[in-house]
């Protein structure tokens, strides 16, 4: 009987510690990394000791990508998909802007699939992912899954002292500092909750984003700041730096709140900026918000909490906040979410849960994202990275290729000169992988290397299901023949001798990927690619 009741015991403690696990995603708004000291820059920072909280219990990721505008990264996070799927890719306001499809399947939906009302699940703060008119709009967070909303709707408050705020999708005047009252919606929310229900808690602040202002003095420590409108105007930088400290000393006390009701040490955390700084104080070297450069969409992005094995860490992985719809599923135990997912809508997303865990080092080759406007922008455009290399393919036809290892603040455009092996392998890897993506034809135009004349490119055939390639030498100038095939990082997997101008090599064992071919005979050397698809 003893043995039996520590069993129930232990049992009870384990269904308990499950219950109580809850998953709280925190949005900046137009927080671009070069202002955060937590990512090691330094000068012009700002002290932000709540969010840097995290990092000790947490993994501060540094490849992180968002979209580079508030809607898309927001439609993104909610469906999973990319913007050319939803069809949300500019900031939505007016009748001209696609909002977002009602009929996604969004992460409240399908929480609500994997545990029917077992989990609480709430969106406070920014919507903006439809037009508040008509006002049957303002139902639509509770419609697409959410037990509950109160916020703002639009994507820019016309005053942080005197906003529309949405509750019980009805709209009122409020007069309560918008970051305050968005922390004072979100802990009255969680207060709500029994303890022993799990909440998943989406918290959008609008700061830092415009308009400029000056917050309650007790939440920052710029006390030279006059708040008037002509101070405003001349001087952004230190207002909006003003604005993220009170947005950080508000989630400060948000943590607190979550202590005081036993929650903290049960919640797992994922703090973002959705996408890079305002033009207007943005100070890096390469382009800001709106554009598809480092500096749009490569955002703070870290992951704390009971989850996080080894904690403390750094990771180099490449992730997308459209990854956060698999992760909060999965961190929720709903690991077979994708048998849910609608054919005819596919799911971009991949869990990022692995890397959470310690199992794996990364969960995808390449990451992606995108920008298009009602009206057309000379930055429309899309990107695709690797480990290395970076494509940007502009909607006028334009394309940069960076390699952001040697260059991460993409100042050295490498179609400007001509490829090398390993370049050209990388650009047209890129190429077909967004090609295929977005399906269209190949957006490869670049196909120079090292100034060989086309006379020395080979031709290369897959044959029969991707088993053995035939491989055509234009010149017999030599009788012994040397294949090389590699990788697109470079590496060597594959060496066969011939005499033959067309040979056949067994690429049975390679995967699907793109590959660099290279024949030598002699002083001769003739390149080529190879595209394997399965």
């Amino acid at each position: 009987m003893k043995i039996l009741s520590l069993l129930f015991i232990f049992l009870f403690a384990i269904s308990s510690s499950f219950a109580q696990r809850n998953v709280v995603l925190i949005i900046a708004d137009d927080l671009g990394l070069e202002y955060c000291g937590f990512y090691g820059n330094t000068g012009d920072t700002v002290i932000m000791p709540n969010v840097q909280s995290l990092l000790p219990k947490g993994i501060r990721f540094i490849n992180a990508w968002s979209n580079p505008l508030c809607s898309p990264t927001r439609a993104g996070i909610l469906t999973g998909r990319y913007s050319f799927r939803t069809g949300v890719g500019d900031a939505i306001g007016g009748q001209t802007v696609n909002t977002l499809d009602t009929t996604e399947l969004t992460i409240p939906r399908m929480l609500n699939i994997y545990k029917p009302n077992g989990i609480a699940k709430a969106n406070i703060g920014k919507w903006h992912l439809h037009n508040p008119m008509p006002q049957t709009n303002l139902a639509l967070p509770t419609k697409m899954g959410y037990d509950y909303y109160e916020g703002n709707f639009s994507g820019q408050l016309a005053n942080y002292y005197a906003w529309n705020k949405i509750k019980d999708a009805k709209s009122a005047i409020c007069s309560t500092y918008a970051t305050s009252e968005t922390t004072n919606n979100a802990i009255d929310w969680v207060k709500s909750i029994p303890s022993s229900k799990p909440v998943f808690l989406w918290l959008a602040y609008n700061a830092p984003h415009t308009p400029f202002n000056l917050p309650p003095s007790n939440l920052h420590t710029y006390t030279e700041l006059k708040g008037v409108a002509a101070d405003t105007a001349g001087s952004v930088v230190p207002y909006f730096k003003a604005m993220t400290q009170a947005m950080d000393k508000e989630i400060g006390r948000l943590f607190d709140s979550l202590k005081t009701m036993n929650r903290f040490d049960s919640t797992d955390f994922i703090f973002i900026g959705d996408n890079g700084s305002d033009p207007r104080v943005y100070k890096g070297k390469g382009r800001a918000k709106g554009s598809v450069y480092q500096d749009g969409i490569c955002v703070p992005f870290i992951v704390a909490g009971p989850s996080v094995k080894n904690p403390g860490r750094v990771s180099s992985a490449l992730v997308n906040t459209h990854d956060i719809f698999a992760t909060v599923l999965e961190l929720f135990g709903f690991n077979d979410w994708r048998t849910f997912a609608l054919p005819t809508k596919p799911i971009d997303s991949r869990s990022f849960l692995p890397i959470i865990k310690g199992d794996d080092a990364t969960i995808r080759d390449w990451t992606f994202s995108e920008v298009f406007r009602a009206t057309p922008n000379a930055s429309d455009g899309k990107a695709m990275r690797n480990s290395e290399y970076k494509l940007i393919n502009l909607d006028n036809g334009n394309q940069n290729f960076y390699n952001l290892v040697n260059d991460p603040d993409e100042l050295n455009d490498l179609l400007s000169k001509t490829l090398n092996q390993t370049e050209k392998s990388n650009y047209e890897y890129l190429c077909g992988e967004m090609s295929k993506l977005i399906g269209k034809n190949s957006l490869c135009t670049a196909t120079a290397i090292d100034n060989d004349d086309v006379s020395n490119q080979l031709e290369v055939t897959v044959l029969e299901a991707g088993t053995k390639a035939l491989i055509h030498v234009p010149n017999n100038i030599c009788d012994d023949f040397t294949i090389e095939v590699y990788s697109i990082a470079g590496e060597s997997l594959l060496s066969h001798k011939s005499s033959h101008n067309d040979m056949t090599i067994n690429i049975a064992h390679l995967p699907t990927s793109l590959y660099s071919i290279i024949v030598r005979c002699g002083a001769s050397t003739f390149k080529g690619s190879m595209l394997i698809q399965r």
